[in-house]
């Protein structure tokens, strides 16, 4: 396999850095790279600046807003976004439901909700995960029985994340009761103001608002909001999975913390010497960074084959990805040690020019190892990935 750009993926490359150094703020890039807390406007306000460049949803197709980019161009982009430490264009508009909405929505649904998504004018939410069906989604309760011309969407999804700030809310409910679980679920787009729901937060261990429960309540949904058939949403449910858990390797931003860890540990000393000159603290960075470009060349060679979809191989994906993202955040806790104690929500949340233990860096690292145990369950868990790489690449 050829790691080496071409000449035209080289200018392609430089013509994306001097877009992000030309365009991205420096405020919303200070808080990305120093990992504190990103509001909505904050993402509203970076996806517009790509959207009127055109460069919003890189994948989707030309004719409904794409890039017309490579495979390989779009993980140019998505590394140097990292680089430069950009706010991410949030996944569940561009990259989960629009391409469910591409393939198996109706003419008019298209027409209607895309450009909205391309230049975020609804922001979505995804209504999956449910109490008692978090990796075993199948065994949703949710239902929606018809009622003339609208559905009827009794039930609860919980980790809804940013749901808080939703406009729309793709879900998957139960329409027929009566079958085996996987054949009697549906797909709605549920506007997220329609009476009846309720958002209640969920405040995580870093006492951050990220994920809420919604109730429906009777919430009356128009049947021109079904995507597809009735009782196929379980199709569409797991080809937007492909599509979500491919993402969530996350490669190029743990490059970028790599490189963020490995400034960490030149300024923390040990016996008088940088950390990252301690035999045993370099073997830990090396090895993380050796299993990190591994990872890589694995995204390089799903995304080279244009011809396919997101396979089994996203499971492998998401599951080597979050292993390694949880690693980085270790390291970097072990790497401040004390200093990891404070905890300085006012600084977190842009309230404080400084962090009150007066070191701004070390600031946020406690709570960003916390959040990040989430990115193992999240997604489908870890566990279930296995029995899928189990079952559909080794055929145990």
């Amino acid at each position: 396999m050829d790691l080496h750009y071409t000449a035209g993926e080289t200018a392609f490359r430089d013509t994306v850095r001097a877009f992000l150094d030309t365009h991205l703020p420096a405020d919303l890039q200070r808080k990305v790279r120093q990992h504190l807390r990103l509001n909505r406007d904050d993402y509203v306000r970076w996806h517009k600046i790509v959207a009127k460049q055109g460069w919003a949803a890189p994948a989707w197709p030309v004719e409904h807003g794409g890039t017309g980019w490579t495979a390989v161009q779009r993980h140019i982009w998505e590394d140097e976004c990292a680089r430069a430490a950009t706010p991410p264009i949030l996944p569940f508009g561009v990259n989960m439901v629009a391409p469910v909405i591409m393939a198996f929505a109706n003419a008019e649904q298209k027409a209607y909700y895309l450009p909205r998504i391309l230049n975020c004018d609804d922001w979505w939410c995804q209504g999956y995960s449910e109490p008692g069906a978090g990796s075993d989604l199948a065994s949703l309760k949710t239902t929606a029985q018809r009622d003339g011309d609208h559905y009827i969407v009794n039930g609860q999804k919980t980790w809804t994340t940013l749901g808080q700030h939703a406009d729309m809310i793709f879900c998957l409910v139960r329409t027929d009761s009566t079958v085996r679980k996987q054949e009697g679920i549906s797909f709605l787009l549920i506007d997220m103001k329609t009476p009846g729901i309720t958002v209640r937060p969920i405040i995580m261990l870093d006492e951050e608002h990220e994920v809420n429960e919604v109730f429906f309540d009777n919430v009356r949904v128009p049947v021109s909001n079904l995507v597809g058939q009735e009782n196929k949403g379980w199709t569409y449910a797991k080809y937007l999975l492909g599509h979500e858990r491919t993402g969530i390797a996350a490669v190029g931003r743990s490059k970028r913390e790599l490189t963020f860890l490995k400034q960490l540990a030149m300024q923390q000393t040990k016996r008088g010497a940088p950390l990252l000159h301690d035999p045993a603290f370099a073997a830990k960075v090396a090895n993380l960074e050796i299993e990190l470009m591994a990872l890589e060349m694995t995204v390089l060679r799903v995304i080279s084959d244009e011809g396919k979809g997101p396979g089994p191989q996203a499971s492998m994906l998401k599951v080597r990805g979050s292993e390694l993202q949880q690693q980085l955040t270790e390291l970097m806790v072990e790497a401040i040690g004390p200093q990891a104690l404070p905890f300085d929500p006012a600084f977190l949340d842009g309230g404080a020019p400084h962090s009150a233990g007066g070191d701004d860096l070390a600031a946020p690292l406690a709570a960003y190892y916390f959040n990040y145990r989430k990115t193992s369950i999240y997604g489908g868990s870890n566990e279930i990935q296995k029995n899928i790489i189990t079952q559909m690449i080794l055929g145990l």
